[in-house]
Formats: C-alpha cells, sequence, structure tokens
C-alpha cells in the first residue's frame, strides 16, 4: 500500500474499484490543521475528471499499469489493431478506448498504451503530430497567415483550421489535445 506522499503526475489509483489517473496534485500544509493533498483526478474508463482531496498520510491504493510502445497496424471495424515492438504480439483496442486519438494516429506510428492486467485503458499520442493536408480551397493570392483560417482535411480524415494561404499535399503540425494548426513542417 502507498500513502499520499508517493503521489506523482500519473500515477493510477484504485479507489472504490474504479481505476484514476491522477493529473494535478499539490501537497497542502496549512497553518492550523493537518497538511492534506488535494488532486485532480480522471476516470480511465469515462474521462470524467473530478477533484478529491486526502489527509496527508493516508494509504491509498495504487494500481499497476504498464506503459508500453506499440505500433498501430490498422483499424478493423470500431476497433484498432496495434503491435508490441518489443514481443511482436498483437492486441485490438476498442475505439472507445481509442476516443479522439485516432483523429491524429497514422499507420505505423508507434504509439503508447497503458495497460492494466493486460486490458488497454488509454491511448497517449506525442504532444504534436505531422499530417499531410489531403483537401482544402485553394488559397487566393495575397492571403496571409493573419487573414484568417479556412478547413483542411488532413489524410486521417480529420478536419482542422488551417490558414488561408496552405494548399492540399502540405504538412503541417497539429497539436493532439485540441487539433489545433501548429505550424507548417518543410520537409
Amino acid at each position: 500500500m502507498a500513502t499520499t506522499n508517493d503521489i506523482k503526475n500519473g500515477t493510477v489509483l484504485n479507489l472504490d474499484g474504479q481505476l484514476w489517473n491522477v493529473i494535478e496534485f499539490q501537497h497542502v500544509k496549512p497553518g492550523k490543521g493537518g497538511a492534506f493533498v488535494r488532486t485532480k483526478l480522471r476516470n480511465v474508463l469515462s474521462g470524467k475528471v473530478v477533484d478529491k482531496t486526502f489527509n496527508a498520510g493516508t494509504k491509498i491504493d495504487t494500481a499497476t499499469v504498464d506503459r508500453r510502445d506499440f505500433q498501430y497496424l490498422y483499424k478493423d471495424g470500431a476497433d484498432f489493431v496495434f503491435m508490441d515492438t518489443d514481443t511482436y504480439d498483437q492486441i485490438t483496442v476498442a475505439g472507445e478506448t481509442v476516443g479522439d486519438a485516432a483523429n491524429f494516429m497514422l499507420e505505423n506510428q508507434t504509439i503508447l498504451i497503458a495497460l492494466h492486467d493486460g486490458n488497454p485503458l488509454y491511448v497517449e499520442l506525442p504532444p504534436s503530430v505531422v499530417l499531410e493536408i489531403t483537401y482544402t480551397e485553394p488559397g487566393l493570392q495575397g492571403d496571409r497567415s493573419s487573414a484568417g483560417t479556412k478547413p483542411a482535411t488532413v489524410e486521417t480524415g480529420y478536419e482542422i483550421q488551417v490558414p488561408l494561404f496552405l494548399e492540399t499535399g502540405t504538412r503541417v503540425k497539429v497539436d493532439t489535445r485540441d487539433g489545433s494548426y501548429l505550424g507548417r513542417v518543410n520537409d
């Protein structure tokens, strides 16, 4: 059993039979009363975020989570098939578990998957990925980056907003957290 002193970002706690991922934590020592730990937790399965406070030194149950690199192979109906880069074992991850990450995944890309007792909990992408624009309206002469944005479809089929001067075939860097355009990539 661990205590609240062992809490850090990324720790997975087992509370009332559910797994919660620690997003933020703060040790607080008020002038009066006992110290406590304020946390922000995300439910691993539902994605719900809650605030929870623990008294300092309280025993907590941490879950063993194995985070390993997998290679994304292909989409199988609503599910996604990955291969362990060490053992070459293939696993199928449900579409609900992959969630919005599917908008930024390309075949053969290396992706971090968190496993608990062999069950995939969540998929973790790098902060940004490079994708090619497969379709966007043509830019007009004189358009500049400050003039506004237009929709563009990237190679995964996801639609993002890009500056007016970008054209089909351009490679762009995209933020995987919110799908925002980060810049053009010159190969």
